[in-house]
């Protein structure tokens, strides 16, 4: 299973701008759909598109491996 990390980033990225940082912020600067972005933090094991995880990559300035972990089993 893929397990994505964006409550972390989300939380890295509030701390780091001592700011508030919405799922609605998130979309508008991403291009990615609201709802999506609500499945991949609330559905463990939710699928997407890797066009997604350049998006994100890119509005966090991470990895690709700082993004999600492969769970084994």
């Amino acid at each position: 299973m893929i397990r994505f990390h964006l409550k972390e980033l989300i939380a890295e990225k509030e701390f780091a701008e001592k700011r508030r940082i919405t799922i609605g912020e998130i979309a508008a600067e991403t291009g990615i759909n609201r709802m999506t972005l609500s499945k991949i933090i609330n559905h463990p094991g939710h699928s997407t598109v890797t066009d997604n995880l350049d998006k994100l990559c890119n509005y966090f300035d991470c990895e690709v491996e700082q993004l999600v972990t492969h769970l084994k089993g």
